[in-house]
């Protein structure tokens, strides 16, 4: 998003708005059209570098796994997801060094290749598996080591990416809005489909079944 998005949004305070004869509200439905257009044209569309799926093909494939219902992870799936792990050999005395601590583990593992899952935050507390059954957690025996070396709890700021000077999140919002207008699917464009010219055809007529943002503040001052 940094180097896709957020690059082509220039800074705009206060002043800049009131000179440009734009409001607060005005200017945050244009930020979430282009937020909308780019992840509904761009975003969901790409192939990940990681998972090798367009985000959208991985959701859906995913979704379908599912059997297309929705599955809330637990607070222990959450904590699972972040925890790191590497496999040590258990000496003779029931011992197992990681990175500089020594811990004391069952004596029956004792010559057996184990995995140790911890907290790259918490050097301290480790648990023992062996063939992906838990034994426990080890005994600290000799703590020297707090953190992970490899544990970064900050990450530095990037290098700020040169704008391209070519008017991307326009060109996106244009694709955006023929492709509802394609498939009639209803999108968020609704919200702004009216704001000076924008999300209209050359007849100016709106997306089917979408109200738009004037539609919206009507209803709303009527109901107040």
């Amino acid at each position: 998003m940094r180097e896709q998005f957020l690059v082509e949004v220039t800074d705009t305070t206060a002043e800049d708005m009131v000179a440009a004869g734009m409001d607060h509200r005005t200017a945050l439905l244009e930020l979430n059209g282009w937020l909308t257009a780019w992840i509904e044209t761009e975003y969901h569309r790409r192939i990940h570098t990681e998972t090798g799926q367009a985000p959208l093909d991985r959701w859906d494939a995913g979704w379908a796994r599912l059997g297309r219902t929705a599955a809330m992870p637990t607070s222990e799936d959450l904590t699972e997801a972040f925890l790191w792990s590497e496999y040590r050999m258990v000496t003779k005395t029931a011992t197992v060094s990681l990175h500089g601590n020594t811990f004391e583990v069952d004596a029956a593992l004792v010559g057996r290749k184990v995995e140790l899952v911890f907290s790259p935050f918490d050097m301290e507390t480790v648990e023992v598996r062996y063939r992906n059954v838990s034994h426990g957690k080890a005994l600290p025996h000799n703590i020297t080591r707090h953190v992970h070396p490899k544990a970064r709890p900050e990450t530095p700021e990037p290098a700020v990416m040169p704008a391209t000077g070519i008017d991307y999140l326009e060109l996106t919002e244009r694709t955006h809005h023929q492709q509802l207008r394609a498939d009639r699917r209803i999108g968020y464009d609704a919200l702004f489909g009216d704001r000076q010219g924008h999300g209209e055809g050359e007849s100016g007529d709106e997306v089917a079944e979408q109200l738009s943002i004037t539609d919206i503040a009507g209803q709303s001052g009527a109901s107040a």
